[in-house]
């Protein structure tokens, strides 16, 4: 068995953050029930362009692969019924929704205890479920400028800058897997589940790490560092070379003292040398960053790795995306697995970095659009033909399609 292959978890999920977090649950076998609400077409990520077309999208590809489907209008009294009895056997309900919106909702660990003493409630919001923020909606791109990452991010001279990535979503869908396993092993151990109160503030906030606590505890105040430098490790930043931008990052004393001998500059090394130690090299990073970079000019960056790489000197380029995907690397760890795909064919998608144990995980391209009605409602709640037939009449799996 793969590793979560017992759990099941009813999702309301949408868009990145938290169909990013439960897409790592599904590799490892978890059965993710992907509730979508049918009079919005369901999971908005259906339709981010530009790779989209009917219902199905490469964005939407990339977050729910190994899931299943389900239309499903929870605010009918016969969707709410459905659901109720999905929750009475399942483990977990996750959701990423506005923070006073699960409350409203009724699918938190008080709202559901009744059908399931066990069941783990895991929201994953953009503010939490408490705190002034909680209404507001949360996108990664306000998180990271919210949170302070922007101001630290870029050219000194530049504008606030975002990541290329949408970095808060990603580390809060993380957080959202970590605390709803969290959840679950209390709950089969204690036979009683809980609220998991998960948020994306919270998460690009506790990311700050080393210099927030340098800010909290000496006034320390971050600040954009050109080249993307390190703000205390010198040398740790790109360096240009003829032809193309590297990364070298000295986090030790012995990868200095490798470095300079690989550029011609043993004596800076030396004990007594003004650059001889961290401390000395950042106070001087003035004057030794320039030299080092006017070196570092002189060749090309693939002649500079393959000197600097068998030096044992930690370097690496600064690749596109298409060249990262390239990397022997990215092949030798299976980093890019293959679904079949009734639009596009062979669809090659990006394989979950969580591994357990030694087998290779196994693969299903993400659902169409409640693709999985007939598994959950006949094979998982056991209904018959006339109870499905009459839950459709009521709406519970949206407005019905007109006769033909």
């Amino acid at each position: 068995m793969r590793p979560l292959e017992d759990v099941r978890i009813i999702s309301l999920e949408q868009y990145g953050a938290g169909p990013f977090g439960s897409l790592h649950l599904a590799d490892l076998g978890a059965e993710v029930i992907k509730i979508e609400e049918p009079r919005s077409g369901g999971d908005v990520g259906r339709y981010v362009p530009p790779y989209a077309d009917g219902g199905d999208s490469l964005f939407f590809e990339a977050f729910n692969r190994n899931k299943r489907s389900l239309s499903l209008d929870i605010a009918t009294p016969g969707g709410r019924e459905v659901f109720e009895d999905l929750v009475r056997g399942a483990d977990a309900v996750y959701s990423n929704l506005r923070g006073d919106v699960p409350q409203r909702m009724g699918i938190t660990y008080g709202a559901l205890k009744h059908l399931n003493p066990r069941i783990v409630c895991c929201s994953l919001t953009g503010f939490g479920m408490t705190g002034p923020r909680a209404a507001e909606p949360g996108y990664d791109y306000i998180l990271q400028g919210l949170a302070g990452w922007m101001d630290v991010t870029g050219e000194p001279e530049g504008p606030p800058t975002k990541s290329g990535l949408s970095m808060v979503d990603y580390s809060g869908g993380f957080v959202a897997a970590l605390a709803l396993m969290a959840g679950l092993h209390a709950a089969r151990r204690d036979g009683v589940g809980t609220d998991c109160d998960v948020s994306l503030y919270d998460t690009a906030v506790s990311l700050l790490t080393y210099p927030g606590v340098w800010h909290l505890n000496a006034g320390y105040a971050p600040a954009r560092t050109r080249h993307s430098a390190h703000p205390s490790l010198v040398p740790f930043q790109v360096f240009e070379t003829a032809d193309g931008w590297i990364v070298v990052g000295c986090a030790k004393e012995k990868f200095w003292r490798r470095l300079a001998a690989a550029v011609g500059r043993p004596e800076w090394a030396e004990p007594d040398s003004p650059y001889g130690t961290f401390a000395r090299r950042t106070e001087r990073a003035g004057e030794l960053l320039p030299l080092l970079e006017e070196i570092f000019r002189s060749r090309t960056a693939a002649r500079w790795l393959a000197l600097l790489t068998p030096a044992g000197v930690p370097c690496g380029p600064v690749n596109t995306v298409e060249q990262a995907l390239a990397e022997p690397h990215t092949a030798a760890r299976d980093l890019v697995v293959e679904t079949d795909h009734p639009r596009y064919g062979t669809l090659r998608n990006l394989a979950s970095p969580v591994r357990v144990g030694g087998e290779r995980p196994s693969y299903r391209r993400a659902p169409r659009r409640d693709e999985d009605a007939g598994y959950v409602l006949r094979e998982v709640l056991s209904y018959d033909a006339s109870r499905i037939a009459a839950l459709r009449r009521d709406g519970a799996f949206g407005p019905q399609e007109p006769a033909r």
